[in-house]
């Protein structure tokens, strides 16, 4: 072939081609417990590609580890429980987390780490083409650990995201298996803040204001 039909093929790629940039990077990241997570690159943006299941804070303080809806009703600092109180829910699907504990001073993701700000999940979503078909790239595919039908789920990205429910204290723990719910650090007033949510019936990365005593899954972003 040609050099110049060779350069002609290059150019038509480029500017044709819907490339995304997703790369599974060779390094990890280890929690301040010794857990260790893989990391992904979307975009701009690097994430760990579980969700978080620490602890401790990054300057080695105990998170409280609840195991009871009376408590964790009470609560007005961080903390963290397993999906149902049970400890094996947390192995693939990681720990649920209030916002006390994304918020506290100290620090729930590694060094070099941080929750993402409602704007980086924003900045994830337009990276894939929107909220409406950000979810499907996202999501881990078939229905081992989603339930059917996991719509739309792809998981071009290699974020792996997983269904770990939520805990609502007294309203006790739901969707498990059917819906993933991951904070961002940025508030909505006093009592409320951001999550993103994905669902195994449709395609979307949404988000609304949720109260703070609710306990949902993390995925920390590094620092620029």
């Amino acid at each position: 072939m040609k050099p110049n039909n060779i350069f002609l093929i290059f150019v038509f790629f480029v500017l044709f081609c819907d490339c995304k940039i997703y790369s599974q990077n060779k390094k990890t990241v280890t929690d301040i417990d010794g857990n260790q997570y893989s990391t992904i690159t979307i975009g701009t943006q690097v994430w760990m590609v579980e969700n978080l299941k620490v602890k401790h804070y990054r300057n080695g303080d105990t998170i409280p580890h609840i195991q009871n809806n009376a408590q964790w009703n009470k609560l007005e600092m961080g903390a963290f429980c397993e999906y149902n109180y049970q400890t094996s829910n947390s192995i693939n699907y990681g720990n649920l987390y209030n916002w006390y504990a994304v918020s506290d001073q100290r620090n729930i993701c590694p060094e070099g780490w941080h929750i993402p700000t409602d704007a980086e999940w924003k900045t994830l979503a337009a990276f894939l083409g929107g909220k409406v078909d950000a979810g499907g790239k996202l999501k881990e595919t078939g229905i081992k650990n989603w339930q059917s039908p996991n719509t739309g789920s792809k998981n071009e990205t290699g974020f792996t995201a997983l269904p770990g429910g939520y805990c609502g204290g007294f309203a006790g723990f739901s969707d498990f298996g059917k819906i993933g719910y991951w904070w961002s650090s940025t508030a909505d007033g006093n009592m409320n803040a951001f999550p993103y949510i994905m669902y195994f019936n449709n395609t979307d990365l949404s988000s609304y204001s949720s109260n703070k005593t609710y306990g949902f899954s993390i995925r920390c972003i590094k620092d620029n």
